[in-house]
């Protein structure tokens, strides 16, 4: 018996109801063919100067502390460090673009937003170095752990923003990942949900080319990471992320969108990982030193250096002076990190619930126990 032999088959309709058809216009959502651009463009006319200037001196501050840490890495001070250096331009204009009040939700590789945003670089730095948890208090400085499992960062950040418009709080959550993280499912998850919600959050890509040693056109045949917005109902930017005017003016819109109650918007900022992934990687089993020298033409200082060289913003005092301040605080970086920390290991069983469960009262009473036998023995 066919499909129309069955009984009420003269309601039959070959097409799916109008049920199927999309919620919203995509045509909105997507995103422009070229990554947005602001220096070296008509539009960098219109960019404030005091801004540029102020982006200027976070870049390069931001470069030395690159740098340092990295080196911190060969002395034996930190166990790992994921350098972001070549896309401090995301990190610092992160940083900027939020208000007091926001959050930021960063990935493990995004120290220098938190310490663009104003946090401690040792603080920052605290978990790399294997000390206790996360090496500061979250609530206080409005910056959520750094986070290490792939994208997990991101579903927090839909649910703190999901419940600070559910409380009338005007807060937008700003979540930062890397573009190997877009192959995970807690990024479907979370875009998913932050559309269908109208959560006040913006997801930003940073699209460094390679996930560890997978490039992206083994990760996705999408026509770009920002078409992705599309397919969950948000809008999808493109912007040149090694142009830190461009971002922060990106970014920008997007949070005032958001906190308009306009919803999420997913950012995917092109930019390039200069150093390996980690000091533990050999960044040259899987890509050539021709490929990092025609990004390092394209280095988001050199970039934005130039714009304010030629609108006469800045001389070379004004570069010497962003130096001097950035080699100041890696001074105190070294200084400071190169200190032994004082280990409690009753510091194990702090912070990890807001009232201890029986179980770990026990095991710190047992541990408690077994420091005093050991003390005595002494």
């Amino acid at each position: 018996m066919t499909v129309q032999e069955l009984p009420g088959a003269a309601a039959y309709r070959p097409t799916p109801p109008p049920a199927w058809k999309p919620r919203t216009d995509p045509a909105p959502l997507l995103p422009d063919p070229e990554p947005y651009r602001v220096l070296g463009t008509d539009a960098a006319a219109g960019a404030d100067p005091e801004l540029l200037l102020r982006l200027y001196a976070a870049l390069v501050r931001g470069r030395r502390y690159n740098v340092q840490a990295t080196a911190l890495t060969k002395q034996g001070r930190l166990a790992v460090y994921p350098s972001s250096t070549g896309q401090e331009a995301c990190e610092v204009a992160a940083a900027l673009a939020l208000e007091e009040r926001d959050w930021l939700f960063p990935s493990y590789r995004d120290t220098l937003a938190a310490v663009a945003r104003g946090l401690d670089p040792v603080q920052a730095l605290t978990l790399l170095r294997g000390d206790w948890h996360t090496g500061y208090d979250p609530r206080e400085h409005r910056i959520a752990p750094l986070c290490t499992p792939l994208a997990t960062q991101l579903p927090h950040a839909v649910g703190l923003a999901h419940a600070a418009r559910l409380k009338g709080d005007d807060v937008v959550a700003l979540a930062m990942v890397g573009d190997g993280g877009t192959s995970e499912g807690d990024f479907h998850e979370a875009l998913n949900f932050a559309a269908v919600w109208r959560a006040p959050v913006v997801f930003l890509v940073q699209n460094n080319g390679f996930a560890i040693s997978v490039p992206l056109a083994k990760q996705t045949a999408a026509p770009s990471l920002a078409h992705k917005a599309v397919g969950y109902g948000m809008p999808g930017r493109l912007v040149d992320g090694n142009d830190a005017a461009a971002v922060h003016e990106v970014l920008g819109e997007a949070l005032a969108r958001a906190r308009r109650g306009g919803g999420p918007t997913l950012i995917e900022a092109v930019t390039y990982r200069i150093d390996a992934h980690t000091n533990a990687d050999d960044a040259t089993r899987y890509r050539g030193e021709g490929e990092v020298e025609a990004w390092r033409a394209h280095d988001p200082i050199r970039l934005l250096e130039r714009e304010l060289t030629e609108r006469g913003l800045l001389d070379d005092d004004g570069k010497r002076a962003a130096a001097d301040a950035a080699e100041t605080m890696a001074a105190d970086l070294r200084e400071r990190m190169n200190a032994d920390p004082v280990l409690d290991p009753m510091d194990l069983f702090t912070h990890v619930y807001a009232e201890q469960t029986s179980q770990l009262r026990e095991q710190a009473a047992q541990l408690r126990a077994e420091l005093a036998a050991e003390g005595e023995a002494r």
